[in-house]
């Protein structure tokens, strides 16, 4: 009995002798930008004043210059410019008006002149589908179920 019960023992005790799953507490974490810190040169706002109008002039030593103004009735006209890596400046001018936000850039892509051709087999389908709405107001053509069933004879 005490060789079992000393078995016993030394099973359990090997059993206990599991990995040691220690884990140490995180490093420090790296958050945004770790450059070099750039100065605003000009930080000019106009928060709304009696009538609603605001603006805001901004520009940082890095050249990007940011320059916002607006109204009631949330009509809002602005631009924003920085210079690429490679020495590219971009501007951005915009206009936010009951018409919708309007941007303005020459690196903006540009939509197809309207109307464009549209492709025939576009037309054939339109037309397919039409023939089929005729049939159907006919009653040539039924309806499509709305729900699954077994077809009918």
């Amino acid at each position: 009995m005490r060789t079992f019960v000393m078995m016993a023992v030394l099973a359990l005790a090997a059993a206990d002798k599991r990995p040691l799953t220690t884990y140490g507490a995180p490093g420090p974490a790296s958050h945004g930008h770790q450059g070099p810190q750039i100065a605003i040169i000009r930080d000019d706002r106009v928060h709304p004043d009696a009538q609603g109008l605001y603006s805001l002039n901004l520009e940082t030593e890095d050249g990007i210059v940011r320059q916002e103004s607006g109204g009631p009735g949330g009509s809002q006209q602005g631009s924003v410019s920085f210079t690429f890596p490679d020495g590219q400046v971009f501007d951005l001018k915009f206009v936010a008006d009951e018409g919708g936000y309007q941007p303005q850039s020459s690196y903006l892509p540009v939509a197809p002149e309207f109307p464009h051709p549209i492709p025939q087999f576009v037309l054939d389908q339109i037309a397919f589908a039409a023939q089929e709405d005729a049939a159907r107001a006919r009653g040539e053509i039924r309806s499509p179920s709305p729900s699954y069933g077994a077809p009918s004879k």
